[in-house]
């Protein structure tokens, strides 16, 4: 085949530099949008922050007028300034699976010769929680598009210590696919628990353990040994029958020490290393208020600070002087322009999917968590035609400040459980039911777990002994043989 110079015709995704910026303002919590705004004041001189009086919040309509408004004001300010770069689309696309498209996390662009530390450096020196963490290892694992939809849900159901809180059931029922069982899951699963850290998404310590170990080096000493230690005779290690466990396990004294110390350099709790530590301060990034019978979501005025640019410095920027002062001043301004644009679309799709939450959730805010209705991210996707992606994002880290507590957004999210009426019960509003029943229990005769699953049957919800333990565990509710000795 001789060498020939071809011209093809194609199509293909670019991401650029603001768009990149447009999609990680989305995912922003208040606190971090807070100092993202203020590190853009300080290198942008064509941004400034209108000083004025405090502002009371706004309904949604209001909101989304008061940004409309702000942004027209800032570009009558500017003049006609032309807008050499790229030009700057009325709506931006943030409603996408860039996921898909692109491996490479989202960070702020960096000139050429940069002293700034890459991201993958700079993810040591900023505070992620056990969720960033996984995700990013899920965004460099290769995973078909269902297997990865699994692997979101698996993710989303570990709690700070590494522990996977969702049976198998529940993430079948969360991901509503027919196709997808639990031999599925459970595959996925499987290829989850190998992640960093070592021993995460096990459903109990015996099997994060185990994890741990199996995840040792083939020549650790006592390795083998120590496995079917936890496998087979984990009860005995409980209740530290020391000449059983050697009998067993056919060890010298000295051996079992040494499988001893080879447990005992494990983690009980994987995902507290990841986890950030201290305290932990939230601002509501929305109200959610009762006026006139009905219930009105409203930005937080202050997490949308009125940022405008500055028109003296606007004003300076010439035509056709292509000097390298006024080429820094065009590109400041298209930047502030890229910058207002993305803010206003950030809040813009954070009232939007705010609002639907509440619409669908309004029997919470009435009579509280037993009126929960089963919620995923595809619900909200659906209803307001975006993207799963953009959903999670825009929920993560988001809280809304309401009468019954300030509450995240994912707060109002939890898995479909089957009735005996064909429709469905939420997770969150069973949970709510077993915690009423423990509370009018007969102190004497507290409910086991086996007739709190029958109570719930009687009442048309579908749920196993299992989860109703699970519930009640992760409720920190003791079993009802405890319950009975601490009358």
């Amino acid at each position: 085949m001789k060498p020939s110079i071809q011209l093809r015709l194609g199509q293909h995704l670019t991401m650029t530099p603001q768009l990149q910026q447009a999609i990680r303002l989305l995912q922003l919590s208040t606190l971090e949008l807070s100092q993202e705004i203020q590190e853009a004041l300080e290198s942008n001189l064509m941004l400034e922050l209108e000083e004025g009086q405090e502002q009371a919040p706004l309904n949604g309509e209001e909101s989304l007028q008061a940004l409309e408004a702000a942004e027209k004001e800032s570009a009558a300010a500017e003049g006609e300034v032309p807008a050499e770069n790229e030009a700057i689309p009325e709506e931006l696309p943030v409603d996408a699976n860039w996921e898909d498209q692109y491996d490479l996390p989202v960070t702020r662009t960096q000139a050429a010769g940069s002293d700034e530390q890459p991201d993958f450096l700079a993810r040591e020196s900023r505070e992620e929680t056990l969720q960033d963490y996984l995700r990013w290892q899920l965004n460099l694992t290769p995973f078909s598009e269902e297997d990865r939809e699994i692997a979101a849900v698996i993710i989303d159901g570990i709690n700070p210590d590494g522990y996977l809180e969702l049976s198998v059931e529940e993430i079948v029922n969360s991901i509503g696919d027919e196709e997808v069982g639990e031999e599925e899951v459970l595959t996925v699963l499987h290829r989850v628990q190998r992640f960093d850290p070592p021993g995460v998404a096990a459903r109990s310590p015996q099997e994060s353990l185990t994890l741990q170990v199996e995840q040792l080096e083939l020549e650790t000493p006592l390795r083998d040994k120590t496995l079917l230690l936890l496998r087979e005779h984990f009860e005995l290690l409980a209740s530290g029958n020391k000449a059983k466990l050697r009998r067993n396990l056919q060890l010298s004294e000295e051996e079992l020490e040494g499988v001893f110390g080879l447990i005992r350099s494990l983690n009980p709790r994987p995902g507290a290393s990841i986890s950030p530590s201290g305290a932990s301060y939230v601002e509501p990034d929305v109200f959610v208020q009762k006026k006139e019978g009905r219930w009105v979501v409203s930005l937080n005025p202050d997490c949308t600070p009125k940022l405008r640019v500055n028109p003296v410095y606007a004003a300076l920027v010439k035509r056709a002087d292509n000097s390298s002062d006024n080429v820094t001043l065009k590109d400041h301004l298209q930047e502030a322009r890229w910058f207002l644009k993305s803010l206003r679309s950030r809040n813009e799709t954070l009232l939007r999917v705010a609002t639907k939450i509440v619409e669908i959730q309004q029997g919470f805010f009435e009579q509280g968590e037993e009126a929960m209705k089963p919620l995923i991210l595809k619900d909200i996707a659906d209803a307001l035609e975006m993207h799963e992606s953009t959903i999670s994002r825009v929920t993560s880290n988001k809280y809304m400040h309401t009468p019954r507590g300030v509450l995240e957004f994912k707060y109002f999210f939890s898995s479909h459980l089957s009735t005996t009426s064909g429709t469905d019960a939420s997770a969150t509003a069973t949970r709510a039911r077993i915690r009423k029943l423990i509370l009018a229990e007969d102190p004497k005769k507290p409910l086991s777990d086996n007739k709190i699953a029958a109570l719930l049957s009687e009442e048309g919800i579908k749920v196993a002994r299992r989860t109703v333990a699970k519930y009640r565990e992760a409720m920190a509710i003791p079993p009802s043989n405890e319950r009975k000795r601490l009358v």
